[in-house]
């Protein structure tokens, strides 16, 4: 049996809201994700009896992601919109073009919405004060991704689409093709991250998604994010595409080494590259690993002030 010619359709604001915000997994390579991890995880098969299917993704176009550009405006961190730039970049370049971004917008406006009643929070929306609020939307992205993956299972390309999203309102983009399109296969994932110590962290699959799926995973692993991850600077002929600090695990401890080591590395660039090496001095451990505690981080600093103190004296 021929491998199922497979293309991945991710809903950006879903994969980051459900997986990736507040851990240092936003630097994610999604292609290994799903090449490496997700995929070999399933075990479906087009007939009762069959073999388990293998999947092949497409070469020249494996992902097919969809999300906006921040604005600035509306940004929670200064360096949020150039952040967003680099990733991007980055994963294309890293990719070889095999990952493509299709970007929305976001909408920002005023609104007059109503107030819940303190006092009263059962009280009827219709009888509580408005308020006039900022309203931040994310337009045209989820319109694109429906558009595509039926344009994609018409183009007779593809054989399989896998859905990356726990959103509902893409429900009626998989029944419609459950109903035009029956012999392409509908795969699931939703993007939640689950914890072998917390299952709270996993979120049920909305039945509306599941229901009219052949597979659904229910969850991406923490340790499938993290060995999925892009190298910390992606080189290009241009301008290098590099990591930003404030999306390692613990910022506040690179930026302190940073600052530490100056005196003797210079560049932030070399000093990122002492700080990913295993060192001897370290018991074969990179600084990145020990600064993941504060008394390890605490060992970093001490070596490096002595460091600059001998290299001064």
């Amino acid at each position: 049996m021929r491998p199922l010619r497979t293309r991945i359709y991710i809903d950006g604001y879903n994969l980051y809201y459900g997986c990736l915000r507040n851990t240092p997994y936003k630097w994610l390579d999604v292609l290994e994700l799903f090449k490496k991890h997700i995929l070999p995880s399933i075990l479906y098969r087009t007939e009762p009896d069959a073999d388990p299917s293998t999947f092949l993704l497409d070469r020249d176009c494996a992902v097919k992601y969809f999300t906006a550009k921040i604005l600035e405006r509306a940004a929670r961190a200064t360096d949020s919109v150039s952040s967003q730039a680099h990733y991007h970049n980055a994963l294309e370049r890293h990719c070889g073009g095999r990952v493509h971004f299709t970007l929305g917008s976001y909408s920002i406006y005023k609104s007059n919405q109503s107030l819940v009643d303190i006092e009263d929070p059962s009280r009827q929306p219709r009888d509580c004060t408005k308020v006039e609020v900022w309203k931040f939307e994310e337009k045209q992205s989820d319109v694109n991704l429906a558009l595509q993956i039926y344009d994609d299972a018409l183009s007779g390309d593809i054989d399989q689409v896998v859905l990356v999203t726990n959103d509902t309102d893409f429900a009626p983009a998989l029944d419609m093709l459950k109903k035009r399109c029956p012999h392409i296969v509908r795969g699931v994932v939703i993007p939640t991250r689950k914890s072998e110590f917390d299952n709270s962290k996993e979120r049920p699959g909305n039945a509306s998604l599941t229901d009219l799926a052949h597979w659904v995973r229910t969850h991406i692993s923490r340790e499938e994010l993290a060995k999925s991850q892009l190298p910390y600077v992606v080189p290009s002929s241009r301008r290098a595409s590099v990591k930003p600090i404030s999306w390692y695990s613990k910022p506040h401890h690179l930026e302190k080494i940073i600052d530490l080591a100056k005196p003797v590395l210079g560049k932030n660039g070399k000093i990122m590259r002492w700080v990913h090496e295993k060192n001897e001095v370290f018991e074969n451990r990179s600084p990145l690993e020990l600064i993941e505690t504060d008394d390890g981080a605490e060992v970093v600093f001490e070596y490096i002030k002595k460091y600059v103190q001998e290299s001064s004296g």
